[in-house]
């Protein structure tokens, strides 16, 4: 059997004001003079002690948990431990991770084993040496899969979804490399190999397509598979060997004696739980049976809580159906070439309804109001302070379609034989003559209308 096996461990920086242990800022980590936004806790001086488990990482933690359906531990305290390793981002040598703060949830076909609450390491920089430790003990929440992805594609789509819900939880960190994925992939019955590092969902696929097709070649070749940790290389687009694969023993476990328990009450996950909003594919549900669109549409409109929600409200003043094709499709992919979210594009709902009227009203055509989003963006002016304004949206002028059909119909006397002895094809022929002159800024429709007019009139 050559088939896929794939487990994730997703690491994602939670949005806290402190670090984990320490009351150390979180924000501009990334910015600040290396080694400026540390302590002792940070970087393990000699004497130095946790000041406990940050109660806010908790929270988000929980809320994560909950969101993805999991069982939170109530019944028991549960422990901080020290996982050891040696490596120049960690001054302790050892990482402090919890035990599974939850349990058994569920997202895109895709089992939750474990979520865990844990501190991040520093930054070790390969080819200077040098460490900055102002990322050691940002608060970090670790998402653990069965082995239940079964292709890249279904791990691009976990992914995606489960990103989506930390949109609109609001509980996770959107800086670089605020996201990191670690991979156990295997093929049948065969040796695991662990892929870490793995720093964008772009390179989950990349990451992930390579290391499966590495592995069934070395099959094909009947050469066994080493269970070991590989690293991904973004810029190759290829894993590379780096170590033995090191299993729970290997990291020598036990309880730090420095970190009292977390205690999580029934009555604190209740409470979490009202601060839930409505998630993502309950959003995109109610999407399709309210507004009429289709799931694929409803899908990706409800993947920023921001974007959804601002559908949602001009799908109040225009025909949903056309709002969702236009923001689902021009509007992200417009947004997405300029690296932006509708937050700071500049636009907002009131904008995107005047353009939509005009599209609706069919005055100007679904291609003429790209032409006029990208000028809205690039140009930054209201709509009709556009410079191309008048010149886009004045086709629909008195007589200026009439006029475009007209000659269109002396140039093509065959075309409009063709259509007097019933050959439909000939009258969309003459269509795309007529919006190839108006350079297509005329609406279809009103050509069809004019032209179906003058053709019954002969």
């Amino acid at each position: 059997m050559m088939n896929t096996i794939i487990g994730l461990e997703q690491h994602v920086q939670l949005k806290t004001n402190a670090k984990l242990f320490c009351e150390c800022p979180t924000e501009g980590y990334l910015e600040a003079e290396p080694n400026t936004l540390v302590c002792p806790v940070c970087v393990s001086h000699p004497g130095s002690k946790p000041y406990g488990v940050n109660e806010e990482a908790v929270r988000n933690a929980v809320k994560i948990s909950l969101a993805l359906g999991c069982k939170v531990v109530t019944e028991k305290p549960i422990l901080v431990q020290r996982k050891h390793y040696f490596y120049p981002d960690l001054p302790s040598n050892y990482q402090r991770t919890s035990k599974p703060i939850a349990k058994d949830g569920m997202l895109s076909g895709v089992r939750i084993r474990e979520v865990h609450l844990e501190e991040d390491p520093g930054r070790y920089d390969l080819r200077t040496g040098k460490v900055d430790y102002n990322r050691s003990g940002i608060p970090l929440v670790e998402i653990i899969t069965e082995p239940d992805i079964k292709s890249p594609e279904h791990a691009r789509k976990f992914l995606d979804e489960l990103q989506a819900i930390m949109n609109y939880l609001n509980v996770a960190r959107e800086e670089a490399g605020s996201t990191r994925i670690d991979a156990n992939v295997s093929i049948g019955g065969h040796n695991r190999v662990e892929v870490k590092n793995i720093n964008s969902f772009k390179g989950v696929l990349t990451a992930l397509t390579y290391e499966a097709m590495r592995q069934k070649n070395l099959i094909k070749n009947n050469i066994e598979i080493i269970q070991e940790t590989r690293h991904f290389d973004e810029g190759q687009g290829t894993t590379i060997g780096l170590r033995l694969k090191e299993t729970a023993a290997d990291y020598r476990y036990f309880p730090d004696p420095d970190v009292p328990p977390i205690t999580i009450s029934e009555k604190k996950v209740k409470e979490i739980k009202k601060e839930i909003p409505e998630l993502p594919a309950e959003k995109a549900k109610r999407f399709v049976r309210d507004y009429t669109v289709s799931e694929t549409d409803a899908f990706v409109i409800t993947q920023e809580k921001e974007f959804a929600d601002g559908f949602e409200k001009i799908a109040h003043k225009i025909q949903p159906r056309l709002a969702a094709r236009f923001m689902r499709g021009v509007l992200k992919k417009q947004l997405n070439y300029r690296g932006l979210k509708l937050s700071n594009s500049g636009l907002n709902e009131k904008k995107i309804i005047e353009l939509l009227e005009l599209v609706e009203k069919k005055r100007i055509t679904p291609k003429v109001a790209e032409k006029l989003l990208v000028l809205m963006l690039d140009e930054q002016k209201p709509l009709k302070k556009l410079p191309l304004y008048e010149e886009l949206v004045g086709i629909e002028k008195e007589g200026i379609v009439e006029e475009a059909v007209e000659k269109v119909l002396k140039e093509y006397e065959k075309a409009v034989k063709d259509f007097k002895k019933g050959e439909e094809k000939a009258l969309h022929f003459l269509i795309g003559k007529v919006m190839h002159l108006t350079k297509g800024k005329a609406h279809p429709e009103i050509i069809h209308k004019h032209l179906k007019k003058r053709l019954k009139a002969g």
